[in-house]
């Protein structure tokens, strides 16, 4: 192996080919919520640019979508490893796992809803209530997977909600609709259902109660970091 091949080798990635965190996803989402706030984006813009965001694999695919934007020219925030968790512990913001084989699995009431959910249902139910759930992250992602089986999930009316998805054999239903509060949290439904059915809709009546109360929490954490 010759000097330039080893060179090449031991380059190190850069960095608009790394693979984007949560929390990268997290930053980006943000500087589109206050585009859309400022008038920068329509809400049609928003939308589809969030969901890009979403199925971004790597750093540079995110900054795609702020480039056009006064936000998307900032200087890139060093990246820093988060730390360890102890052993044994539940990292914050883990993924929920709702699964039902020949079976049903139900998720409703008060409970905290994690940035991702997913659900799989094989020759069996499962029924995702968010109604009543407290959202603590802007986007809430579903993974349904029905398999000779139904997922159903239900939102909130004030909360936006999307879907992207198919059916083999099956139907894959979401009735998306756009929150008039521009800070709500949005709901993606994504997945695949094969002879199966998976179905997202609001619940009529039902309102989430604690977005003030969430927000107002950000802006608290934000307090303490500067502090």
């Amino acid at each position: 192996m010759d000097l330039h091949q080893h060179a090449q080798q031991d380059a190190p990635t850069p960095v608009t080919e790394l693979r984007a965190s949560d929390a990268d996803r997290d930053r980006i989402a943000d500087m589109l919520r206050e585009a859309l706030a400022e008038g920068r984006l329509t809400a049609e813009e928003h939308a589809e640019r969030v969901e890009g965001v979403l199925a971004a694999k790597t750093v540079g695919e995110l900054d795609v979508f702020v480039r056009d934007l006064p936000a998307g020219h900032r200087p890139r925030t060093p990246h820093t490893v988060p730390p360890r968790a102890p052993a044994g512990a539940i990292p914050a913001g883990a993924d929920d796992n709702v699964v039902a084989v020949f079976s049903s699995a139900v998720r409703r009431g008060r409970w905290r809803a994690g940035r991702r959910i997913h659900a799989y249902a094989v020759f069996g139910s499962v029924e995702i209530d968010l109604s009543e759930a407290l959202f603590e992250y802007e986007q809430v992602v579903v993974k349904a997977v029905s398999v000779f089986g139904s997922v159903e999930v239900r939102v909130p009316e004030n909360v936006t909600l999307r879907g992207t998805g198919g059916g083999v054999l099956g139907s894959f239903e979401v009735d998306t609709s756009d929150s008039a509060d521009a800070g709500a949290p949005v709901v993606y439904v994504d997945g695949w259902a094969v002879l199966g059915s998976v179905e997202a809709r609001p619940k009529r009546g039902k309102l989430v109660a604690d977005i003030l109360d969430r927000v107002q929490r950000k802006v608290d954490r934000s307090l303490r970091k500067h502090l």
